[in-house]
C-alpha cells in the first residue's frame, strides 16, 4: 500500500489548525480510528480516494537546525532555505505517516499548491493559509521522496497494521 508523510508546520500547529474537524476530515481524520472514504464530498475536488488510513505514526515534535536541514537538503541551494529552516525549528510540528491507494497523489490535490495563493477553494492551502512562507503544511511530491521522509521522521518504523475493513474497500 502506497505511504506518504504529512508534515502540519509549526504556523498550523500554533494556529490551533490540527483542532480543526475540517482539516482533518479533508485528509488527516485526527481521532484515529475514522477512515476518510469520501473526499469527493469533503473537498470538493473529483478526487477519488476509496480508503486512507493512519499507519500508527503521528506524532508531535520540535526539530532542531540539522534534523530540518537534513529534512530539507534538496533544497539548500535555494535562496529561502534559511528562512525555511528557521521556521520549521521555531515551534512543534506534528509529523505522520498515511497510507491508501494514491494517497501520495490524492495528498497532492487535497493540500494544494505550494503558493496558497495559487492554491484552489476547498484545499488545506487555498482555505487555511495565504502566504508561501507560511503555507502550514507539508507533503511528500512523490512515492520515492515519502520513503526517504518517513525513513528520516520515523526512523524506528512505522507500526504496521490491517484494519478488517480492509476486505470491505479492496478486492
Amino acid at each position: 500500500m502506497e505511504q506518504t508523510f504529512i508534515m502540519i508546520k509549526p504556523d498550523g500547529v500554533q494556529r490551533g489548525l490540527v483542532r480543526l474537524p475540517k482539516l482533518f476530515s479533508l485528509y488527516l481524520l485526527f481521532t484515529f480510528t475514522y477512515y476518510v472514504s469520501d473526499c469527493v464530498k469533503l473537498t470538493g475536488f473529483l478526487v477519488h480516494c476509496d480508503y486512507l488510513r493512519f499507519s500508527s505514526c503521528l506524532k508531535l515534535i520540535t526539530v532542531d537546525r540539522a534534523f530540518a536541514e537534513k529534512h530539507y537538503a534538496d533544497l539548500s541551494a535555494k535562496p529561502f532555505f534559511n528562512g525555511l529552516v528557521e521556521y520549521i525549528v521555531s515551534g512543534p510540528v506534528v509529523a505522520m505517516v498515511l497510507e491508501g491507494k494514491g494517497v501520495v497523489t490524492t495528498g497532492r490535490k487535497i493540500i494544494g499548491a505550494t503558493n496558497p495563493l495559487e492554491s484552489a477553494p476547498g484545499t488545506i492551502r487555498g482555505d487555511y493559509a495565504v502566504d508561501i512562507g507560511r503555507n502550514i503544511i507539508h507533503r511528500s511530491d512523490a512515492v520515492e521522496s515519502a520513503r526517504k521522509e518517513i525513513a528520516l521522521w520515523f526512523p524506528e518504523g512505522i507500526a504496521e497494521w490491517q484494519s478488517n475493513l480492509h476486505s470491505w474497500i479492496y478486492e
